[in-house]
């Protein structure tokens, strides 16, 4: 084995050993996990069965690389199993300032998905459409159906400009100064969106709410993932699926306030109560304290320092410790990237982070084409069984209701289950509700078999926010590397949005009568959609439960198959330790975790 002094006159060494580390071929203590291989042999190996012992020996390997991080090793170490071994309660007594902090930054949401329903919804208030609308010969003023996807996926276009100059902005300026700046200009495009005078204004109006919307769908997530412990990180990252349910159940209330209302008020009153949730969430947010780990990444220790202190409860928590973990996780991620550890959107396309940037997008993606955009018509078809208009906002409601309560169920199942399996399973649910519903969908037409769709859309909101829905933001977060974590949402976000353009524009052909008139057979396209995305996660989709942000970095770093992220959560909760040298250069066994 070479000797340090050969790793200082040949910096390539490092770079060499912690591949055939990283494969198990290897250890630094002195012993050989794995028999040796060939170059060629190695890449079959990612496959082995994978401890906790080789990732302990490619984190001291990484320390040795890089000496001037030793004195933060024990430390980072200490701090990581304190996150590992605290329980819920225990987390929300340590953290409570943080989880306040997210809560806030997540309400943002809530503009999101109150102001993206209402546009959808307005097309069938009269008093709307009289003001926007073209006269037809038998049916009285009406928003035709290329205007009415225009308006519906105008803040779409708008997002993803929000959302690419988010991956730029965020990064520079910071988390907290980012929305403020968003916020700030969503107060001035409302304005736009209120006084209106025509469809086309009103258009605009939505191109330019996108942006600060596209900005709010991934920078809460981001700041969520950087500001909690691991203990509480999918509570509150799921909290965001739930704020975007609460902006729908809003704006759902209040327009059945106003369904019977023929004034002009009947919309314009909705577009203005976006000012009394946007107001109070921009003062809040301007006290927020940045995110540790973005200080950290700009080289402003002493304020990530007193960040920390206002994120957690004075005393309780040992702010060097975790000063130095995320410090070490920083420092590694740039090592392991070499060069300048990069983080412009095409390091994100390079090497390991390319297999990253695709989960996170896959798994976005994968919430458009599982047959969500169905899920609003569930009033729709009630409405063609016999139910008045008022009933079915009324039901509306209802849906919402209900998916509150799954979100809130899905709480419990992710400290659970995990992430990968929770994900699983719901894919699977949806699949049989969607063929069931296809299947419902080739009977003839009745009341009967109206009200079986209806009910079948209402369980699919349901299983879909106690699954898919809240899952996907814990494992957005999770997934990307802590440097890259804004830049790979942001693209992730992105695919999001171009497929839902794509979804939103397929969805009304496949349901009117006058297109393509699949009705309850549409089920059946989503379902094989379904299929091939259960496929893609059962050979591509890790567990992240439980592990730190460098445990996640160290098992894609070695390639590992997805099902080999569970292996070791399993082996470092059972039996793990970790292998590292003192200053003596003795070996030592770090039991516990």
């Amino acid at each position: 084995m070479p000797t340090s002094k050969d790793s200082e006159v040949n910096p390539s060494y490092n770079l060499e050993r912690i591949a055939n580390l990283a494969q198990g071929n290897e250890s630094l203590c002195g012993t050989t996990l794995f028999p040796s291989y060939s170059r060629t042999e190695q890449t079959s190996t990612n496959s082995a069965t994978l401890g906790r012992t080789d990732t302990a020996v490619l984190t001291e390997q990484l320390a040795t690389a890089l000496p001037e991080l030793r004195p933060l090793d024990l430390p980072a170490r200490e701090a990581t199993r304190a996150e590992q071994k605290l329980t819920f309660l225990r987390g929300c007594r340590l953290y409570p300032k943080a989880i306040a902090w997210s809560v806030i930054l997540s309400s943002t949401i809530i503009m999101e998905g109150f102001d993206t329903l209402l546009i959808f919804n307005l097309f069938a208030f009269p008093a709307f459409q009289q003001r926007y609308g073209t006269p037809t010969p038998d049916s009285g003023y009406q928003i035709s159906s290329t205007w009415q996807f225009a308006l519906s996926t105008a803040a779409e276009a708008g997002e993803i400009v929000g959302l690419l100059a988010n991956g730029y902005f965020a990064d520079r300026i910071g988390y907290r100064w980012t929305i403020v700046s968003a916020l700030t200009f969503l107060l001035l495009s409302i304005l736009l969106a209120f006084f209106a005078v025509n469809i086309r204004m009103l258009l605009a109006a939505q191109i330019i709410c996108g942006i600060p919307w596209g900005v709010f769908q991934t920078l809460s997530t981001t700041y969520a993932a950087e500001v909690m412990p691991i203990a509480l990180r999918a509570y509150l990252l799921s909290n965001v699926n739930l704020c975007w349910i609460l902006g729908q159940f809003l704006a759902t209330g209040i327009l059945r306030k106003f369904v019977d209302n023929t004034s002009q008020w009947s919309y314009r009153i909705p577009f203005a109560l976006q000012w009394v949730i946007c107001l109070p969430i921009l003062v809040a947010v301007m006290f927020a304290p940045e995110s540790p780990w973005w200080l950290i990444r700009h080289r402003r220790q002493r304020d990530a320092e007193r960040s920390l202190t206002r994120l957690t409860r004075k005393g309780k928590v040992n702010i060097d410790q975790t000063m130095a973990m995320i410090e070490r996780t920083n420092e590694i991620e740039k090592y392991l990237k070499e060069g300048d550890g990069g983080i412009s959107y095409l390091n994100a396309f390079k090497g390991v982070d390319r297999r990253r940037t695709e989960i996170a997008s896959m798994v976005w993606i994968t919430q458009q084409v599982c047959g969500t955009s169905l899920m609003g018509w569930a009033p729709t078809f009630y409405h063609q069984a016999g139910f008045s208009v008022d009933n079915a906002f009324s039901l509306s409601v209802g849906t919402y209701g209900l998916a509150i309560v799954g979100a809130i169920i899905s709480w419990s199942l992710l400290s659970r289950f995990g992430r990968r399996r929770l994900y699983l399973c719901g894919l699977s649910a949806l699949l049989v509700i969607l063929l069931v519903g296809g299947i419902v969908g080739t009977l003839p037409t009745s009341h009967g078999q109206l009200w079986t769709l209806g009910s079948l859309l209402l369980i699919l909101t349901f299983v879909y926010n106690m699954t898919i829905g809240p899952v996907c933001y814990v494992l957005v977060a999770e997934i990307p590397s802590t440097r890259l974590r804004v830049k790979t949402v942001v693209l992730a976000r992105t695919a999001y949005n171009l497929a839902g353009i794509l979804i939103n524009w397929m969805t009304p052909h496949m349901l009117s009568t006058t297109a393509w008139n699949w009705k309850g057979k549409s089920c059946f396209f989503f379902a094989g959609t379904t299929v091939l995305c259960l496929v893609w996660c059962y050979w591509r989709l890790p567990e992240t439960f439980g592990l730190s942000y460098l445990e996640i970095d160290i098992l894609f770093e070695r390639k590992a198959k997805a099902s080999k992220f569970h292996e070791l959560r399993v082996n470092l909760e059972s039996s793990g330790y970790f292998c590292i040298q003192n200053s003596a250069g003795e070996a030592s066994t770090w039991r516990g975790y």
